[in-house]
C-alpha cells in the first residue's frame, strides 16, 4: 500500500503540475523514446549482473510491495521462542533439542511460533546454531565469529540486488540523454520542416531527458533504498536471534538471554520489557 500511495503521488505531482503549468500531456507520450530509455536499462543490468543476482530481481516487487515482516509481533514471537528453546535446555537438556531442530517442519515447539517457523532462513539459522551447540560448540567468541561471517555473506548477497537496482538508477538519466540526442538527430533529418513540426518534433526528444530523470528519481532510486530498508530489518532480526544465543552460551538465565536479544532490536520494533514478561509467562502456563 506505501508503494502505490508513493507512486500515485510522484505521478499526481509530476503530470498535474506540468497540466497545472499549461503543458500538454499528449507530447510526453513517446513510447519510442521509453523503449530506448528502459531498454537499455534493462540490457545494462543483464550484462552487469550474474544470474543469481537476475533471478533474485524477480522477487523485488514481491519485497517492495510486502514491505519488512519483521514487526513487533514478530520480535515477540522470536524473544518467546529462544525462551521456550533456553527453558528446555535447562530442564531437560541438550538431547530434547534434537528432535526438534533435526525435523523443524514436524517440530511442535517452533509450530507454535508460525511467523517464526515459515521464515526458512530463520530457522535454518537458530537450528545450524543449536546444532553446534548441541555438539558442543562453548566458545562465544568463536561462534559469534562465525555467526558474523555468515550473516555478512548473507548480507552481501541481498545488497548485490539493491546495488544492481542503484546502477540502474544512476545510469537511466544518461540513458535519457542517449534517447533526447537521437530526438535531436531525428530533428535535424526534418530540418526543411516548418517551426511547428520542427518544435514538435524537439519537444518529443526533450521527452527523453525527461523520462529518464523521472525514472531514476521517481522510481529507481527510491525502490533500492527501500529494499536496503528491507534488508537492514531482516539484519537486525538475525543480529537479535545471534544476541540471544550467545547469551545463552555464555551462561545467563533465559530470561536474561533474551533480554540481550530484546536490546538488539531498533527502537520502533522493540517489545517492551513488559509485553516480553506477559508473553513469556503466557508460555510458561503454556
Amino acid at each position: 500500500m506505501r508503494v502505490i500511495v508513493g507512486a500515485v503521488i510522484v505521478f499526481a505531482s509530476v503530470l498535474g503540475g506540468y497540466a497545472a503549468m499549461g503543458g500538454h500531456l499528449e507530447i510526453l507520450w513517446q513510447p519510442f523514446e521509453a523503449v530506448i530509455i528502459l531498454g537499455a536499462a534493462l540490457g545494462a543490468f543483464i550484462i552487469g549482473n550474474p544470474k543469481a543476482v537476475l533471478m533474485e530481481t524477480g522477487n523485488i516487487f514481491k519485497r517492495l510491495f510486502k514491505g519488512s515482516q519483521y514487526n513487533k509481533q514478530a520480535y515477540v514471537e522470536l524473544l518467546g521462542l529462544q525462551f521456550s528453546i533456553f527453558k528446555l535446555i535447562q530442564a531437560k537438556g541438550l538431547l530434547a533439542l534434537e528432535q526438534h531442530i533435526e525435523n523443524p517442519q514436524q517440530s511442535d515447539l517452533f509450530a507454535r511460533f508460525p511467523t517464526f517457523a515459515g521464515n526458512h532462513h530463520a530457522v535454518e539459522f537458530m537450528c545450524d546454531y543449536l546444532r553446534m551447540i548441541t555438539l558442543g560448540s562453548y566458545a562465544v567468541h568463536e561462534l559469534e565469529s562465525l555467526m558474523d561471517e555468515e550473516l555478512e555473506t548473507h548480507h552481501q548477497e541481498k545488497e548485490r540486488v539493491v546495488a544492481a537496482i542503484q546502477s540502474m538508477a544512476d545510469a537511466t538519466p544518461a540513458l535519457g540523454i542517449v534517447a533526447a540526442v537521437l530526438g535531436v538527430i531525428k530533428t535535424m533529418g526534418s530540418i526543411t520542416q516548418p517551426p511547428e513540426v520542427l518544435g514538435h518534433l524537439i519537444g518529443g526528444a526533450l521527452v527523453g531527458t525527461f523520462l529518464g530523470v523521472f525514472c531514476a528519481y521517481g522510481f529507481f532510486g527510491p525502490m533500492a533504498q527501500a529494499l536496503r530498508n528491507t534488508n537492514e530489518a531482516e539484519a537486525k532480526y538475525f543480529l537479535s536471534m545471534k544476541a540471544g544465543l550467545l547469551a545463552h552460551v555464555a551462561g545467563y538465565a533465559p530470561v536474561i538471554a533474551i533480554e540481550f536479544a530484546r536490546k538488539a532490536v531498533m527502537s520502533e520494533d522493540r517489545p517492551s520489557f513488559a509485553e516480553i514478561d506477559r508473553a513469556t509467562a503466557n508460555l510458561k502456563r503454556a
